[in-house]
């Protein structure tokens, strides 16, 4: 008899925030979506708040509340994951409008997220956990891999003991930087399974290191029967592996991963059309890369300091950035590479490759790092000497000062307006004051044709291609040109 295996897919939420830094616009998604649902995921990944809603209000300009409507609306047959909870995040949101949204994605039904803490710090977070679900909401905890002196067996069987002390729905060992070996999970998986105490583990890894697929291998071996993938063309590169490798892979260990690959087939047909479209990056397995053990910038911002770098025509220099990110790390204390602490590393070695002097300018976020409102780890095992040398100008003095105060709800209402609807108030206070006009202003998201070769569907994909005057055709007889109002 076959062992069942279930699948989460992460192909909407981490296969594009990797590979096409969240430029998918709604419509694009709602098309795929239907596909998705079809195939008998146990879940999906499905809405990631901070990063999803500032990027469809400044670069899309999209209403990133019609995603999470229409999305929720669109799907029933497979449950729908929130990624992070209400303390997760790049900017000191007030928790009382963190946990308003929350609230706001369990109304649409979603009652899982998978959520963080980027030290591993499970102590800290039990307070999130249990509010949670008083809320409703079940938590998948991440334990998250890393490497460095600090990151040893003994660190990570403390960690997951912690972790398995919230007694979670699940836990789920992420590596997110693409860093675990075959033969670490062979020494390392055995006990972390021990620690956990029964606890089911899910599996999420990125394939920077090209050893991503066969890491499932090895973790289904270890009798792991919750793994994540991605659905080409968001998987491999820095994404998850294919669901199509995961499957097969799965089927010849004897396991029934119940997906039917008929939907996926059309919903990747359709993607790939997309990126060729869009001009987005497609996944493709990757070679081993020592160096990606120095640096450890996760694949979603990899992809996005590019598309940073490209907007001041820089994008040569991502080399020199990614080496000066192992050094920021390292005077940092090996911080764990991920969200917000990752942006924190990878902004600051920007910023020293960019202006040539290193830590002649910071960040805020890098003061208030070395200040320690990023997390008391950082004060413990932060270079002196370039914590010094953040901390001496006049800014970090006015940073000290600062009260990080926790406003009620109605405290936060009567700061921005005590008329705006918790949609606006959350763009207001996530993004900027004119994030409510520019999603209130947003066109209704029109889902895109999955499938089909009629006239009229081929004109209406070439209208949608945005940056160029004018557009051509041709095939055969056939000759279709069209220029866009210069009005």
């Amino acid at each position: 008899m076959s062992k069942s295996l279930s699948i989460i897919d992460t192909t909407l939420r981490d296969g594009q925030q990797s590979l096409w830094a969240m430029n998918m616009r709604t419509g694009t998604m709602l098309a795929a979506l239907d596909r998705l649902d079809r195939a008998g995921f146990e879940a999906m990944e499905f809405y990631v708040p901070v990063v999803q809603i500032k990027k469809m209000i400044r670069d899309l300009g999209e209403d990133p509340f019609q995603w999470l409507r229409l999305g929720t609306q669109k799907t029933s047959q497979t449950p729908l994951r929130l990624h992070a909870g209400y303390r997760s995040g790049l900017g000191k949101i007030p928790e009382s409008v963190a946990k308003l949204l929350v609230k706001l994605v369990i109304d649409t039904g979603i009652s899982v997220a998978r959520v963080s803490d980027p030290w591993n710090d499970f102590d800290g977070m039990r307070e999130e956990h249990d509010e949670l679900r008083k809320m409703g909401m079940e938590s998948v905890v991440n334990l998250i891999y890393s490497v460095s002196p600090r990151h040893t067996d003994e660190y990570f069987i403390a960690r997951v003991r912690k972790a398995a002390a919230l007694k979670p729905y699940r836990l789920c060992l992420k590596d997110v930087g693409g860093l675990l070996t075959p033969d670490r999970i062979d020494t390392l998986l055995p006990q972390i399974k021990e620690a956990a105490g029964g606890i089911p583990i899910e599996f999420h890894c990125h394939c920077n290191n090209g050893l991503g697929p066969y890491n499932v291998v090895k973790v289904l071996q270890h009798g792991l029967t919750h793994v994540h993938s991605a659905l080409p063309p968001l998987a491999n590169g820095s994404s998850q592996p294919s669901v199509f490798n995961v499957v097969a892979n799965a089927r010849e260990l004897g396991f029934d991963p119940g997906i039917d690959e008929a939907p996926l087939r059309e919903a990747s047909e359709f993607l790939t059309g997309v990126a060729d479209r869009d001009g987005f990056s497609i996944g493709h397995p990757v070679e081993y890369e020592e160096h990606l053990y120095s640096h450890q910038v996760p694949g979603g911002m990899i992809s996005n300091l590019y598309y940073q770098l490209a907007k001041v025509k820089q994008e040569h220099r991502l080399p020199e950035v990614l080496e000066e990110a192992a050094n920021v790390r390292r005077d940092f204390g090996y911080p764990i590479m991920v969200t917000p602490l990752s942006q924190f590393v990878g902004t600051q070695a920007a910023v020293n490759v960019m202006t040539g002097s290193r830590y002649g300018q910071v960040t805020d976020e890098t003061i208030q790092y070395a200040l320690g409102h990023w997390g008391r780890e950082a004060l413990e095992h932060m270079d002196a000497d370039a914590r010094d040398r953040i901390l001496d100008r006049a800014r970090a003095k006015e940073l000290a000062a600062v009260e990080y105060a926790q406003p009620s709800l109605d405290e936060v209402r009567r700061h921005y307006g005590e008329s705006l609807s918790d949609e606006d108030l959350i763009l207001r206070v996530y993004v900027d004051e004119e994030a409510p006009k520019i999603a209130r202003n947003a066109p209704e998201p029109k889902e895109e044709a999955l499938a089909g070769n009629s006239l009229v569907e081929l004109v209406r994909n070439l209208t949608s291609i945005r940056d160029k005057a004018t557009v051509t055709f041709v095939k055969g007889n056939t000759r279709i040109a069209l220029a866009r109002n210069r009005a």
